[in-house]
């Protein structure tokens, strides 16, 4: 059965999308099947895996709303293995629609549920806040990532978040567990990251990766390419790291594989 992992910071441009894309496709890239939900209305997700979100897609808006069921919205991308339910600027609308749901909660629990044997794991890229898409994605999950940049407020806003995680746990998900922390946007030229890395270690533990995310012009560039890092340059410090961060990730989930080449990746969809 495969494992949900929600990504997630109220916090918006710590690189919660770039760390879900992209650890997605290199577990992708190492044989694991994979399924991408963007819950984000601003696609960024969809967008970055080469889906284009300006034409007429199926979302989780349009599960909500019962025209149509997770597998009908679900689209392979040109990554082999990697899947994606995708999402634009109609998921806005969603929040209201799920506020008349009963058991809005766990509307998206039920319908991942369906197709949860059919991934190795699953990646929820959720919105920049603590809204019910959030809340539906920490009811379903089974952990949670953390991205957190390596700046100066890096801390600012934990607070609330963790107290939501506590809240979803108490009430809703009773197993819902922390992955891990990954610390992103590393620039070397500032006395700062150290003492911010630091002082995020001392409040997580172990949960915080060894892997650190540099700031990467490579990186921030493949999005508007509609692609991973991986495809856009794998010989970059930003594809080596997310290589790391995914082989960190594997071996933490007694898991493993074997990796790809670009051209074995790269598959032809319709």
């Amino acid at each position: 059965m495969g494992k949900i992992i929600s990504f997630i910071n109220q916090k918006g441009g710590v690189g919660k999308t770039t760390t879900c894309v992209n650890l997605a496709t290199f577990l992708a890239a190492y044989g694991k099947r994979v399924l991408i939900i963007d819950l984000d209305p601003q696609g960024n997700a969809t967008t970055g895996v080469g889906v284009d979100k300006n034409k007429e897609l199926n979302t989780f808006y349009d599960i909500i709303l019962d025209e149509c069921n997770i597998k009908d919205a679900i689209i392979s991308t040109k990554i082999r293995n990697l899947d994606i339910l995708p999402s634009n600027v109609d998921l806005a609308g969603s929040e209201v629609s799920l506020v008349q749901r009963e058991n809005r909660e766990k509307v998206l629990k039920n319908v991942v549920t369906t197709i949860k044997n059919e991934y190795d794991y699953i990646a929820i890229d959720c919105p920049p806040s603590l809204g019910l898409l959030t809340v539906n994605a920490l009811t379903a999950t089974d952990t949670i990532i953390i991205p957190i940049q390596c700046e100066f407020y890096a801390l600012e806003g934990l607070s609330q978040l963790m107290n939501t995680v506590k809240l979803v746990k108490e009430y809703l998900n009773a197993n819902i567990e922390i992955e891990g922390v990954v610390l992103t946007m590393k620039d070397n030229r500032s006395n700062l990251v150290s003492q911010v890395a630091k002082e995020i270690r001392a409040f997580f533990g172990r949960k915080v990766y060894e892997t650190v995310i540099p700031r990467n012009v490579r990186l921030a560039e493949a999005p508007s390419h509609g692609v991973p890092i991986l495809i856009y340059d794998n010989r970059s410090s930003g594809a080596l790291a997310y290589q790391s961060l995914a082989l960190e990730f594997l071996k933490k989930n007694k898991d493993s594989g074997k990796l790809l080449s670009i051209k074995e990746l790269i598959r032809e969809v319709d």
